[in-house]
């Protein structure tokens, strides 16, 4: 198997995203297991490493990512101007260059230039003030994609994954994004993106509650008994591993999440909080659902320590090498079920005839 392309777009340039980037890149043994190319610009790359001061990390400039050189780091600059880098700062620029960076990066991304996406962190304001139109790296990828609704924000480490049904809304709108299908769809996804994209061929998963005690049978709420669980009955008849509703806080407090491959949680912070406060620093946030493979890193910005050279590179780290481990794992899921697939998609262009 050839070592994958890993593209990673810059993020923001007042973060600690390049920093990150910068250190993650500086281990020789990263190099034997993909070729990366950083999307950003040299001068700016240039900049953080005079802050980070590793003189085991170099870069070579391409023009293109198909002359991408192996066991080297590349980089393309997505433009060529002097920008203004103020550390710590969410500014239009910061804004502009990091969408900049993620649209070459995620144009390669759907051409088949590059085989996975590693996202640095960008800020929401910075974005608003470049006219971002998205809400994050997740519902953008999605739309360039053209599988819009289809994504799903998973968070992931060593011992748990968490996927979301709904992810950044306001919480006076999530039953707006909870409804027997949508949970129906998400399962469903879960269930072969731990299939193709992480090898477990029978992945068993956790449904979590939105009210308290999961609606204790009606008393705190319905949706459990109208919406969630006929979802998860109609998934288990069509021989899906799946069970729930369970009370979120129980279910987190016991270690329950530690007995299936993964867990399904109704909105971002009933799944993220106790995702960041077991494992924040070492997580990875992946985009389950689409063709594109894409993960990032599970902080933020981090403006407050951005150019002091403390930023911990490990997420970033280990979201690189998630990115990896997926494209590898998606080619020996293509080659054991490839008569399937093959068969499949004769059928298909049967019924196109």
């Amino acid at each position: 198997m050839n070592k994958p392309r890993i593209g990673i777009s810059i993020g923001d340039i007042n973060g600690i995203g390049p920093e990150v980037i910068i250190k993650s890149l500086s281990n020789e043994l990263l190099l034997h297991e993909c070729t990366p190319i950083i999307y950003g610009s040299s001068k700016v790359i240039g900049y953080h490493k005079n802050i980070v001061k590793n003189p085991g990390f170099s870069f070579t400039n391409i023009s293109r990512a198909d002359k991408a050189i192996s066991n080297k780091v590349n980089l393309i600059n997505c433009w060529q101007d002097s920008v203004i880098i103020n550390l710590g700062e969410a500014t239009e620029v910061s804004g502009q260059c990091a969408y900049i960076a993620l649209d070459r990066a995620t144009e390669d991304l759907k051409k088949g230039f590059l085989d996975a996406l590693v996202t640095a962190p960008i800020n929401k304001h910075a974005m608003k003030l470049a006219d971002f139109p998205y809400l994050g790296h997740t519902e953008y990828i999605a739309e360039k994609a053209g599988q819009k609704n289809e994504e799903m924000m998973m968070m992931i480490n060593e011992e748990m994954k968490i996927a979301l049904v709904s992810t950044h809304v306001p919480m006076n709108t999530i039953l707006d994004f909870i409804s027997k299908d949508r949970i129906y769809q998400c399962i469903r996804s879960l269930n072969e993106c731990l299939r193709m994209d992480f090898a477990k061929e029978k992945p068993t998963i956790a449904i979590l509650g939105l009210n308290p005690h999961a609606g204790d049978n009606g008393e705190i709420g319905t949706e459990e008994e109208q919406i969630i669980r006929p979802a998860i009955i109609e998934l288990k008849k069509k021989g899906v591993l799946v069970s729930g509703p369970y009370s979120a806080d129980g279910f987190f407090g016991n270690a329950s999440y530690r007995k299936f491959d993964a867990v399904l949680a109704m909105y971002h912070d009933q799944g993220l909080i106790p995702f960041k406060a077991l494992s924040f620093g070492s997580g990875v946030n992946y985009t389950a659902g689409l063709k594109l493979i894409r993960t990032s890193p599970d902080h933020g910005t981090a403006y407050d320590i951005a150019g002091q050279n403390i930023a911990d590179p490990s997420s970033m780290r280990q979201a690189i090498y998630t990115a990896i481990d997926v494209y590898k794992s998606r080619e020996d899921f293509r080659d054991m079920h490839k008569d399937k697939i093959e068969k499949v998609s004769i059928e298909s262009e049967g019924e196109i005839a």
